[in-house]
């Protein structure tokens, strides 16, 4: 059987990926990929994703230059949900969000608001052209 038809893909022909960083467990972000995204990081060693808004893949770090390793993919009990142990490179430490932070998990929900607990490591003005 193959593999890929193993994936429960959802009416739009996806799948919900987080990518956790290899070496501190951290989850750093959250994505979509469609058929030919995860075909292509397993292929490459390197994260792929759909873009929903842009309609296209999606070559994590095309414009910024942070690119995710990729060390082992899972799936869930239920074949619905990808995880993908990366490595963020391009900058240390590595920068998943283009908001210039570690994480897209950024902002913690205390005292009825949502806080940013994390540091903006690099202006996005300087990632993103």
């Amino acid at each position: 059987m193959n593999w890929l038809n193993q994936v429960k893909w959802d009416a739009q022909g996806l799948v919900p990926v987080i990518a956790q960083e290899h070496s501190t467990g951290d989850v750093v972000m959250f994505a979509w990929m469609n058929r030919e995204a995860l075909e292509k990081t397993a292929e490459l060693g390197r994260a792929v994703y759909f873009s929903r808004s842009r309609k296209k893949l999606w070559f994590k770090g095309e414009e910024s230059g942070h690119v995710q390793t990729v060390h082992e993919m899972r799936i869930d009990c239920d074949n619905d949900v990808i995880l993908l142990k990366i490595t963020q490179e391009g900058h240390e430490p590595g920068i998943a969000c283009h908001t210039g932070r570690h994480s897209c998990f950024y902002s913690v929900f205390k005292d009825g608001q949502w806080t940013a607990v994390e540091p903006v490591l690099k202006d996005p003005a300087s990632i993103y052209k």
